[in-house]
């Protein structure tokens, strides 16, 4: 389980995460969701360190992360796979050279176990065959499960996902769906992903925090959001005429 305990965040004068608090369910696929600028993405970035935040607290089964030092944080990172908006593979780095390299700076074992697990990581992403590539010779779809390859190539508890769908079509962003969701059920990882995507939201969201104003203003299940009567949330789920239908179910 991942917790986040009175977490704020500030950008000179803009206040962008504010006492910020939640629990994310370990084994299941946790979507954050809220408007651009809500603070979705500063929130991943100060789970993983990339931020500090202000003041609060970063658990990760009970361990604070908050007042590790470099090292501990970095064996800790060995846990948690990260999967960033767009892919952000190196583009002068092959298919290959891109899973290995967190295994080359992290795993400590023999350059044939790496392959091993790069091979391994790739078929289990349904990209066999794909080592040389260079990620300008691949789709939108294949750079973002060559990044999610990346992302699982140590084998972790936690996988942090940040708009994996953003720039894909319908179909490639069910199949990126569905792949992230196998893998979290496979491997039991605890799973958290920002999401501007209420398809996402409705067909792999086991639990869902609705970040607006920089707070944690609702969560519960996709069930529940379907027949939630927050405003602010409504607001935001239903802008879109596809959901008034479907509430309208409801």
């Amino acid at each position: 389980m991942i917790t986040v305990e009175s977490i704020n965040k500030h950008f000179g004068e803009n206040h962008v995460l504010k006492d910020m608090s939640f629990a994310f369910e370990p084994g299941k696929t946790n979507l954050i969701i809220g408007e651009s600028g809500s603070g979705k993405t500063t929130l991943l970035k100060v789970m993983i360190g990339l931020y500090e935040s202000d003041s609060g607290v970063v658990k990760y089964d009970d361990r604070n992360f908050t007042e590790m030092h470099f090292k501990a944080r970095k064996n800790l990172r060995k846990e948690v796979g990260m999967l960033f908006q767009g892919g952000a593979l190196f583009d002068y780095m092959s298919v290959q050279e891109n899973i290995i390299f967190p295994l080359n700076m992290f795993a400590e074992k023999s350059e044939e176990e790496n392959l091993e697990r790069v091979n391994f990581c790739l078929n289990r992403v349904n990209l066999e065959n794909t080592n040389s590539l260079l990620p300008s010779e691949l789709s939108g779809g294949m750079k973002k499960r060559v990044a999610i390859a990346r992302a699982i190539a140590l084998n972790p508890k936690y996988l942090l996902c940040d708009e994996p769908n953003s720039g894909l079509d319908p179909k490639t962003s069910i199949l990126i769906d569905n792949l992230i969701q196998e893998i979290t059920q496979e491997y039991n990882i605890t799973t958290i992903i920002n999401s501007h995507d209420m398809n996402s939201v409705m067909e792999i969201g086991d639990k869902i925090a609705f970040i607006h104003q920089g707070k944690i203003w609702w969560s519960g299940s996709k069930d529940d959001l379907i027949s939630c009567e927050n405003k602010e949330l409504n607001d935001f789920v239903f802008a879109s005429k596809l959901f008034k239908r479907l509430r309208k179910k409801f």
